[in-house]
């Protein structure tokens, strides 16, 4: 794989964790105060770049092979879990990720938490709430820049393919000083689940001993049939419209609290 198409991969997979990352933020800016907002997004960031600084090189200097098929099972198991919530979303049995109503819940939580302060964090409450929110989701992109990048031998160009996004992301939420609730995003979780699974076969297999075809030309015939399978579950799995899962939330409650730890 050559710098480019690792650096869109990237930037895909992580724009999609920066839109949920932005919507907690943004809930604490906006509700709270920005000071302590942007204290808790740069304590969060410090610690990932501590997390990639540390584990980056480390990894690179693993053998090929041992590396490869560690990161096709990992990239396999987190591309199908994505897949599986897609699929799940698309066919109507799990509710489609909100951006806007996860944005109103998190307004209406920090409303109601009471003021606090710590050394020179002036409120407590926005500081954590951004460190968490960055953190969480900042995991996921590290995660995702470490195995494209080690595996590939480049983790300078997956460090940029997860900057732009993350830029890009945080440069339109401050230009509409809203969540971007508007963004496919349950297609995109679709189409990283399909590449991350794609490429988790490929680099696992490749670990596993297997020469494809082609080597990295056989991409071009794995990825459309992991694509294929996928919309065919989907097809297969469609809920009837109007047709409510058994196991659906019956309070508003219950349905945020689905939708947070699903997410």
């Amino acid at each position: 794989m050559t710098a480019l198409p690792l650096i869109l991969t990237v930037f895909v997979a992580c724009a999609v964790e920066a839109i949920e990352a932005l919507t907690i933020v943004l809930a604490a800016g906006l509700t709270r105060e920005w000071r302590s907002t942007f204290q808790g997004m740069a304590a969060a960031l410090v610690v990932l770049a501590a997390i990639v600084a540390a584990l980056g090189p480390t990894i690179t200097l693993l053998p090929l092979t041992a590396l490869r098929l560690a990161v096709g099972a990992l990239l396999a198991i987190f591309g199908l879990q994505w897949l599986r919530k897609a699929i799940l979303r698309a066919t109507g049995y799990k509710s489609l990720h909100d951006e806007a109503s996860a944005y109103l819940r998190e307004v209406a939580a920090a409303k109601a938490a009471a003021p606090s302060s710590r050394g020179r964090v002036h409120d407590w409450y926005a500081f954590t709430l951004a460190f968490k929110g960055v953190l969480l989701e900042g995991l996921e992109v590290v995660f995702i820049v470490i195995t494209f990048g080690a595996n590939q031998r480049n983790v300078g160009a997956a460090v940029i393919g997860a900057a732009a996004a993350v830029l890009v992301v945080a440069v339109t939420g401050i230009a509409v000083r809203a969540p971007l609730a508007k963004v496919p995003e349950n297609a995109m979780k679709f189409a990283v689940g399909i590449m991350l699974t794609s490429f988790g076969i490929f680099w696992g297999a490749e670990g596993a001993g297997v020469a494809w075809p082609g080597n990295d030309a056989a991409l071009l015939v794995l990825v459309p049939v992991v694509a294929l399978v996928a919309l065919c579950y989907t097809v297969l799995l469609r809920r009837p419209q109007g047709v409510r899962p058994a196991s659906a939330p019956t309070s508003a409650s219950a349905s945020a609290s689905e939708e947070v730890s699903s997410s």
